[in-house]
């Protein structure tokens, strides 16, 4: 079987390596993400992009470089011709607001390079129960089947007990 593919967005890596917090609800994020990272990343072909990389990079010089190490060995898809078309149209067809530019982008790099999900904790543009079914259309209209946008919470597998 052939291994499934996770783009791994910005907010990932962020939970990932931040410093602990006493914030229950980041906590808990931090500590799903962590899981996720130590028991299911091996059973996927892990991408990211230049857009992480530099979002990542952003901001306190210690937190960047904990995040941008992270990402070190994870292989950077392409911003081709195609990626920013979709990423316009995300944008011009109400997919997501004019202002949120790098989340078309992240959204569009994983349907055009046909990556099966899209790992992020982003729930206010690009994992939106609202607007995912927006997202998908917008894709399928432009000729790219939407990645499944999850968290690293629904994307933990089955285990032997069900």
């Amino acid at each position: 079987m052939e291994e499934k593919t996770v783009y791994i967005g910005t907010s990932i890596v962020s939970y990932l390596t931040a410093r602990p917090t006493s914030d229950l609800l980041a906590a808990a994020w931090q500590k799903i993400t962590s899981d996720w990272w130590d028991t299911q990343s091996s059973r996927f072909n892990l991408y990211t992009s230049t857009v992480v990389t530099e979002e990542a990079g952003r901001g306190n010089p210690d937190a960047a470089s904990r995040r941008l190490n992270a990402l070190s060995d994870i292989p950077l898809l392409a911003i081709t011709e195609a990626v920013v078309a979709l990423s316009k149209a995300l944008l011009q067809e109400g997919a997501l607001p004019a202002k949120a530019l790098d989340d078309s982008l992240h959204i569009a790099i994983a349907a055009v390079h046909g990556v099966d999900y899209l790992l992020t904790w982003n729930c206010r543009h690009i994992d939106n129960a609202e607007m995912k079914p927006i997202v998908r259309k917008v894709c399928a209209a432009h000729g790219y089947v939407c990645s499944e946008i999850c968290t690293p919470q629904e994307l933990m597998g089955v285990n032997e007990d069900g």
